[in-house]
């Protein structure tokens, strides 16, 4: 069988790197290549038709390989090389897992265990809509039961309308509250799950009819735990045992010991941890935490996590606990350290950063020949590069003034208003030591919000300002 021949198609920015990455990469994958070299600055400009001119015939290649970024029909390339042509990554740095190349878990990674439990607090104070509304929204984020966390006093006469509601909209309901009137009402409208139970309230739970959490009377000490297991054991009532995560400065250790206890004496009970006490009651992001309860819960057997998102820090809660679980039940089930696996949970700084360094930077002042301005954000300064100018530093003000006083020529306000925005994502970069590519959104993890470049935006209104009136007026005409 002949072996594979590559042509990768770039421009001079991206060559060294390109080339690096190819090095290792031909030899694990097993194909040859040719990095063909266009006479343009950054590879994410490249039309179609601007390749097809410059495309260099080279003989032996089997197929040419084309930058990710470069939109359009690609048949002009095909017929000025020869050989079929296909977009390679927008990154390069996602060549390898372009060949296959793909980390351990990228076979059967995805998999969990552990039950999210989205609580909606103050349930009694919010509006139908609005009860519905969070309710569809936290469980596309990846809950898998609703629970209604109730408040303290009168009973709340509508906690059945409400819990039928949710049912009627195909959601799986749970009941948070210690009263006997409010979780009846749930129980017989559609409830599964009541939070919680102790030994004030345990008594009625025969009526209900549905599973149960146990909580202790007094969490310091676990005093009532055994009674009540026993007693709603002893009644048929299936259930999970929550020995009570407390906050920092309050227990926090000693809880996570009682969870071991709890699991050294009743090595086959279903378990619940309510790890909101962590989250929202700590000034740090959520994201590392919930990481670090469900792995603590995905070794110990814990198959359910109860979580709230009120605090703003704490406002993603239930997408993240959707993401750690399927990491730690991966490292825990393989035994491989949930490292360069899944990178949505890596949210403030980026898993890798990417540089092209000063002597590349100096090269392209001294190739490009237009007055384009490209941005850059490396080695804790700020970038500003066109033909035969390098600005460099770390306020963005100082590097635009510098940069109206060198080239006043096309920065009119449309222009001003792009490079200060850039300048802002590039300035952000720099701050948590970010990767900061021009042109594109920011790297967040599951925060990412998809961004159009400027690029693809300008060439979209031209696009639709091309079209004839009539052409456009068909367009409108409503069906």
């Amino acid at each position: 069988m002949t072996r594979e021949h590559i042509q990768f198609v770039t421009g001079r920015l991206a060559e060294f790197s390109l080339r690096k990455t190819l090095e290792p990469l031909a030899k694990q994958v097993g194909f040859d290549y040719t990095v063909d070299v266009l006479h343009i600055t950054v590879a994410a400009l490249m039309s179609p038709q601007w390749i097809a001119k410059r495309v260099a015939r080279v003989p032996e290649a089997t197929r040419v390989l084309v930058p990710g970024y470069c939109a359009g029909d690609l048949q002009s390339i095909v017929k000025a090389c020869g050989k079929p042509v296909e977009r390679g990554p927008k990154d390069l740095r996602d060549l390898p897992a372009f060949f296959g190349r793909k980390p351990p878990a990228a076979e059967d990674y995805g998999k969990y265990d552990i039950e999210i439990i989205a609580e909606i607090n103050h349930a009694p104070r919010l509006s139908r809509g609005t009860m519905l509304a969070q309710a569809r929204a936290i469980r596309a984020d990846g809950a898998d039961l609703i629970d209604i966390g109730c408040e303290p006093g009168q009973a709340w006469s509508d906690v059945g309308d409400i819990v039928r509601m949710l049912r009627d909209e195909g959601l799986r309901v749970s009941i948070d509250s210690m009263n006997p009137v409010e979780i009846a009402a749930a129980a017989k409208n559609g409830a599964e799950l009541v939070l919680s139970v102790n030994s004030h309230n345990r008594a009625a739970a025969a009526d209900w009819g549905i599973e149960v959490v146990v909580v202790p009377d007094d969490p310091s000490t676990l005093t009532g735990l055994d009674d009540t297991i026993e007693y709603v054991a002893g009644k048929g009532i299936p259930l999970r045992i929550d020995p009570i995560l407390e906050p920092i400065g309050f227990g926090f250790a000693q809880s996570l010991g009682r969870y071991l206890d709890i699991r050294r004496r009743y090595p086959d009970a279903e378990m619940m941890m309510g790890i909101g006490n962590l989250t929202e009651l700590t000034d740090a992001d959520s994201a590392a935490m919930n990481v670090l309860l469900l792995g603590f819960c995905q070794e110990l057997g814990i198959r359910s996590v109860l979580t709230t998102q009120v605090i703003n820090w704490a406002r993603t809660c239930v997408k993240e606990c959707a993401a750690a679980r399927q990491l730690v039940h991966y490292a825990v089930a393989t035994r491989n350290l949930p490292k360069r696996v899944d990178n949505r949970l890596v949210m403030l700084r980026d898993p890798r950063r990417f540089e092209h360094g000063p002597e590349a930077l100096a090269q392209l002042t001294e190739q490009i020949r237009d007055d384009n301005v490209r941005i850059f954000a490396e080695r804790g300064e700020l970038h500003v590069v066109s033909a035969g100018l390098h600005l460099q530093g770390v306020d963005p003000f100082d590097l635009f003034e510098d940069l109206l006083a060198r080239r006043p020529a096309g920065l009119d306000a449309g222009h001003a208003f792009y490079l200060g925005f850039e300048m802002a994502k590039a300035l952000t970069a720099l701050t948590l030591d970010k990767d900061y590519r021009q042109d594109q959104a920011l790297d967040w993890g599951l925060l990412t919000r998809p961004e159009e470049s400027h690029r693809e935006r300008k060439r979209r209104r031209a696009e639709a300002a091309a079209k004839p009136e009539a052409d456009r007026a068909t367009e409108e005409e409503p069906s």
